[in-house]
């Protein structure tokens, strides 16, 4: 009996590490290239249009395959789905180094399908291996992203410069960097292999489950997804922009570079404090409200004290990030099943990366009309109160149904 708990404690704490260790490769591949995009852009000779889809791809790529991703997960099994997650991120790190264009945008693609798996998948998993610590777990991978990001965004510039020092010809500097972000994904494929050995194959009922299409007609599932959707389209709004406003209102690009990189930092920060929290409170629409009024207030104080930018920076980021963490535990917390978790989380994040990669696009179109940020702005805060409406309802204790809008009463 003590032999058999000890293996049982083992192999959670394995399966932890291997959720840490997947978290931690799915944002490093995207904030890596940022820093480089200059160094890319005079090697290949790219328009400033071409450069910017580098970051637009992975978005559309999200949301086009998210809805594949529950799917693949209900036919294969999480750890598996899971493991082609990380096979298809490893393709397309190396594809997308090779140091060409070509190689460039379709390893983009892949890398942007390797994480679109992932990201389904893994609210499923906390919802079916880890039950009781759903909002807690839920803090710590995306703690992790947060660590993969600070870390491959903070590291992109030295690696080139090291690569340049070693005068490594096979590739160039930009590609060596980006390659480097391979070791990632390739060390959590180790670790996620003893998942494999003790998975059991999906059960007939199980590959042949509903696909969950009543979700689509669900009011519960839509304000989740619209919760998330807003906060996506927000956040990538400022991360695409923020420099370049800041410019504008008159600082300088690396005081515009410093706030923008502290402002990603804040994103990471609520995992921190929400990891002893989130457990703690039951009912969630006080601390979603109160999050997404904190980035409404961000944006408001950006339009109107401009020169305290550093400190609308850190509110708005800590608000956007801690909705971030909440919504993708509401996807666990208020389904019934791993299976409708996928489902729900596919719905959430399609539309919720569609809406992310026409963010930045439409901000600059609306901007380059009226010559200033002034009205992008004002719209952002608008759609930041609208964003609060919907983290109350999504908010909500009940478990959504499994085939209608009539709400369990169960609470969560």
């Amino acid at each position: 009996m003590a032999k058999q708990l000890s293996f049982r404690l083992t192999g959670g704490a394995f399966l932890m590490l291997g959720v840490l260790l997947i978290s931690l490769s799915l944002r490093s591949p995207i904030t890596g290239i940022g820093p480089l995009l200059d160094l890319i852009r005079l090697e290949l000779n790219l328009s400033a249009t071409q450069a910017g889809m580098l970051t637009t791809l992975p978005l559309l790529a999200f949301a086009f395959f998210s809805p594949i991703a529950s799917r693949i997960g209900r036919k294969q099994g999480l750890e598996q789905a899971l493991m082609l997650s990380l096979i298809l991120l490893t393709i397309g790190l190396v594809i997308r180094s090779i140091g060409n264009a070509i190689g460039l945008f379709s390893g983009t693609v892949i890398i942007g399908a390797g994480i679109a798996i992932a990201n389904v998948l893994l609210p499923s998993l906390m919802k079916r291996d880890f039950p009781t610590k759903i909002a807690t777990m839920t803090s710590i991978y995306v703690l992790m992203m947060g660590a993969g990001s600070a870390l491959s965004a903070s590291l992109a510039i030295p690696l080139a410069d090291l690569a340049s020092r070693l005068s490594i010809s096979a590739l160039p500097s930009w590609a060596f960097s980006l390659a480097s972000l391979t070791i990632f994904p390739v060390i959590a494929m180790l670790v996620w292999l003893p998942q494999l050995r003790s998975h059991t194959a999906p059960s007939k009922d199980s590959t042949e489950l509903d696909g969950h299409s009543y979700l689509w007609r669900n009011t519960d599932a839509w304000c989740i997804t619209l919760f998330l959707a807003l906060n996506s389209f927000l956040m990538y709004i400022f991360i695409s922009w923020l420099p370049t406003i800041l410019v504008e209102l008159g600082y300088s690009h690396h005081q515009a570079g410093v706030i923008h990189g502290v402002l990603q930092l804040f994103t990471a920060v609520p995992a921190i404090i929400l990891i002893p929290l989130m457990a703690k409170i039951t009912d969630k629409r006080l601390l979603s409200f109160s999050l997404t009024i904190m980035a409404f207030f961000g944006i408001v104080g950006l339009i109107y004290a401009p020169s305290y930018a550093m400190v609308w920076g850190m509110l708005f980021g800590f608000g956007a990030g801690g909705g971030f963490i909440v919504a993708l535990a509401l996807i666990s917390l208020r389904t019934q099943t791993a299976h409708q978790a996928a489902t729900l989380s596919g719905m959430a994040q399609f539309l919720g990366y569609l809406l992310a990669a026409t963010g930045p696009i439409i901000m600059g179109a609306i901007h380059e009309h009226n010559g200033s940020w002034q009205q992008p702005l004002t719209i952002c805060a608008v759609v930041a109160l609208i964003w609060s409406v919907f983290a109350v309802f999504a908010s909500k204790s009940q478990l959504i149904s499994s085939k209608s809008n009539t709400l369990s009463p169960q609470a969560v």
